[in-house]
């Protein structure tokens, strides 16, 4: 996982491109977030997901039911044991989106230039110049010359699937639109998008909040992805799910989806834990001109605040192709040299034809970037942007990714029981791996005792770099004092089973001695 001397800053060897890529146990650095669905819920397919690079599954509440999407979560446990490959819980709500309502479930072609009417009345049929829509307060949201886009998979650029409207005539609570493109719309349920519209419905929908407190605590799951406008939102959803034991330690990830999203960003990054630029969506509330700029904007922001940032729509040809284009290819390592944590696949993975290739294909690009990215640019960029004085746990963090690199040490250990501390080495993205090992901690709610650590140790395989390993929770008074090298040892062995750690090499050690943090190098034997 060496990080090679080659930086794009520098001339590259053309023969240097020829080079065989160098299997690895980790796929890349950077991690791979996959959602599960028809064509990726079996135990086999799963399996092979997981060991393709996927390690957070994502579960898309905006269709099916908690039934399937159990018996889906039930074969990712399986595939987990199976593979003994650790997999992160992703429930991503539906929040308030608009939608075409097509009982009849027959195809509706839509043909350019002539009128189709959006009504709230949804009792009436939809064809081809009439569509119901689930909002009544459409025609009070828009006004003459607006755009709306209507797909199934709206977001995936496949003009044949999805229609572009411009409002013409607002008539009472119907809104006659012009259609701009041939289309066909297949199955019951369309998505719906105004371009630069707030909508005026609540962030967390009552089914998104029946979803949560059923199939969310049922599954402790380790992030909600939500729908987010501005800060109030985060805070909303964190005091919804703080009334649940079981989603306390939960981690909410901000989806920026619109303008109102952009506008408010640095409140909306202050208080989530995370952030998903939601590329497909801004793609049309953003001229296609001004996606990427907010993008490299918004993951230094997030590389900053040491917070994980997930990038979306990256490889949509890989849906129904097995290669992705050149510019998708060179669309997932510019988002690896902008500084991603992941990379999301939806319906590459969730409808698609070749989920495991998918994964593949996303983790060796990933892989590739991650060669040439510029760590000690980077490094300085973030010391520089931290100033002094800093706090003593980002001077010790920012240390030993400055001692690792220096000494080429091949992994850096560190023992965290919050996962803080990990996150903080990552966010110095070191050139090595970083064995987060969590320790477990001892607590009770005086009904009963728990173990703390399966949250943090899931919770970090969304950070580009992290590479969990939970602790034997069995002598926990050893673990208190911070010196047990038997742990030490244990993390080794494991770095050395899975080929990152050889004789010889160096490693770099963070761990508490008493209260003080601790950074050594360790130079291995035979």
């Amino acid at each position: 996982m060496h990080s090679s001397p080659l930086l794009l800053e520098e001339p590259i060897r053309m023969a240097s491109i020829l080079e065989p890529s160098k299997p690895s146990f980790f796929p890349a650095m950077t991690k791979i977030v996959g959602t599960l669905g028809p064509n990726s819920r079996s135990v086999e397919t799963i399996t092979r997901c997981l060991d393709a690079g996927m390690s957070v599954a994502r579960f898309d509440f905006s269709w099916g039911d908690s039934e399937y999407h159990q018996e889906t979560l039930e074969n990712l446990r399986a595939a987990i044991k199976t593979s003994q490959k650790l997999c992160a819980v992703m429930l991503d709500t539906a929040g308030p989106e608009l939608q075409v309502v097509n009982k009849t479930d027959r195809p509706i072609t839509l043909e350019a230039g002539t009128l189709l009417v959006l009504t709230p009345d949804q009792d009436k049929e939809a064809t081809s110049n009439l569509l119901p829509v689930n909002y009544s307060g459409l025609s009070k949201a828009v006004k003459k010359g607006d755009t709306i886009f209507i797909g199934k998979y709206l977001f995936t650029g496949s003009e044949t699937t999805s229609v572009w409207l411009e409002v013409s005539e607002v008539n009472g609570d119907d809104v006659t639109c012009l259609i701009k493109n041939d289309a066909t719309l297949s199955g019951s349920l369309y998505t719906l998008h105004v371009s630069q519209i707030r909508i005026d419905l609540p962030t967390l929908t009552d089914k998104d909040k029946e979803v949560i407190r059923t199939w969310g605590v049922q599954n402790k799951i380790d992030f909600l992805a939500l729908y987010t406008r501005h800060a109030e939102d985060v805070r909303h959803a964190r005091e919804f799910i703080s009334k649940f034991e079981n989603l306390k330690q939960t981690h909410i990830f901000a989806k920026i989806e619109n303008i109102e999203g952009l506008k408010h960003f640095n409140e909306i990054l202050s208080e989530a834990d995370g952030i998903i630029v939601s590329r497909g969506n801004l793609g049309i509330d953003l001229p296609p001109e001004k996606v990427f700029l907010f993008q490299k904007a918004a993951i230094f922001k997030c590389n900053m605040a040491g917070k994980p940032v997930v990038v979306t729509r990256v490889v949509d040809s890989m849906t129904n192709n097995l290669r992705p284009t050149r510019a998708e290819a060179t669309d997932v390592a510019n988002a690896v040299l902008d500084g991603s944590d992941a990379i999301l696949l939806g319906a590459e993975t969730l409808i698609g034809l070749y989920p495991v290739e998918t994964i593949s294909t996303v983790g060796k690009i990933c892989a590739e970037a991650e060669k040439v990215y510029n760590q000690d640019l980077y490094f300085k960029k973030t010391v520089k942007y931290v100033g002094e004085p800093m706090s003593h746990l980002e001077s010790i963090a920012s240390s030993a990714v400055r001692a690792a690199v220096k000494v080429k040490a091949s992994v850096i250990i560190c023992f965290t029981s919050s996962g803080r501390a990990a996150r903080l080495l990552a966010k110095y993205r070191p050139t090595m791996p970083v064995i987060s090992v969590v320790i477990p901690q001892l607590k009770t709610n005086q009904l009963r005792w728990t173990f703390t650590g399966a949250f943090q140790a899931r919770q970090s395989l969304i950070v580009r770099g992290l590479f969990p390993m939970l602790a034997d929770p069995r002598h926990p008074t050893e673990f208190n004092a911070g010196t047990n090298e038997s742990i030490l040892k244990i993390a080794l062995d494991h770095g050395k089973a899975f080929g990152v750690i050889k004789p010889h090499d160096r490693v770099v050690v963070c761990q508490k001695v008493g209260d003080s943090s601790v950074v050594k190098i360790i130079e291995l034997e035979d």
